[in-house]
């Protein structure tokens, strides 16, 4: 998606990432704008703000208008016109408030399926199926992702470790092998502590998975595979980590799906037997 593109800004100019900036900043203005205008407005020239149209994937800038056009018009009309660092105001009504929320859910979700690369998404399946171990390292509200997402692989009898769950971070690196796997989930990927550890880790020839929000994270280097899910969250300043939250549950539920799917028939029989044993076997409640 163009937005993307301009966000992500991959082998961008410096000229190019200033122009990138400065429309992301007047999304709803560029489509009036004269290529005059916005040569003066980013202190560039004609032929750069050419060469990024077609670096992005358009014929020239006319094109490139036109698709901005679309996308201002749809956001217009669509959830995307929620702020996702402040969804609602103090004047909002509950009803008003909740309309809100469930419009940046939608939004949200629909955005990280866009960025879903499912040739990654089955690579990553494969190196988790495989692991011995699975460790799962993340702080804060992500590791709330992190546990629910351990709480369902025991529904495929894969026990994944919660690495900071106990302050217990180091031993648990110092302790996988190249048979285990580590799943690092952060949406900012700036966390040095994270960056020591890989490296440690990369130098033992561990897997290593991040799931971030951040494509120019000085992580992503360092790990085997990266999964990315770019919203509009900031770093600085919102409410609460809405959108980055509901992101990163929608990734983890369609990687445990995939995973449920390579045994499907297996986990199936298996959950009614787990079922029939938690129900009327021995684990069953005897005041039932």
């Amino acid at each position: 998606m163009l937005i993307e593109k301009l966000t992500q800004q991959d082998n961008f100019s410096l000229a190019e990432k200033r122009i990138a900036d400065y429309i992301l900043a007047h999304l709803t203005t560029i489509p009036t704008i004269f290529i005059q205008e916005l040569a003066e407005k980013t202190f560039s020239s004609h032929s750069t703000i050419i060469r990024l149209c077609k670096k992005i994937g358009c014929t020239g800038f006319r094109e490139f208008k036109e698709t901005i056009a679309e996308i201002v018009y749809t956001q217009r009309r669509s959830s995307e016109a929620v702020n996702v660092n402040f969804p609602f105001e103090s004047s909002d009504t509950a009803s008003e408030i909740a309309q809100k929320m469930a419009d940046l859910t939608i939004n949200t979700i629909q955005k990280a399926s866009r960025q879903i690369d499912a040739d990654l998404l089955d690579q990553v399946t494969d190196q988790l199926l495989q692991a011995e171990r699975i460790f799962l390292f993340a702080q804060g509200d992500t590791q709330l992702r992190a546990r629910s997402f351990q709480n369902k692989l025991i529904k495929i009898n894969k026990f994944a470790i919660l690495a900071e769950e106990y302050v217990d971070t180091q031993w648990n690196a110092v302790n996988l092998t190249d048979k285990d796997c580590a799943l690092f989930i952060s949406y900012g990927g700036s966390n040095p502590g994270y960056e020591k550890i890989m490296r440690y880790l990369s130098e033992k020839k561990v897997p290593l998975i991040l799931l971030t929000g951040n494509p120019n994270s000085a992580l992503v280097p360092l790990v085997t595979k990266t999964l990315l899910t770019i919203q509009e969250e900031y770093d600085f300043a919102k409410i609460a980590t809405f959108s980055s939250q509901t992101a990163f549950e929608y990734i983890l539920n369609s990687l445990f799906s995939v995973m449920y799917t390579r045994d499907y028939e297996k986990n199936i029989r298996t959950l009614r037997e787990n079922q029939i044993a938690m129900q009327d076997g021995l684990l069953a409640d005897e005041e039932q």
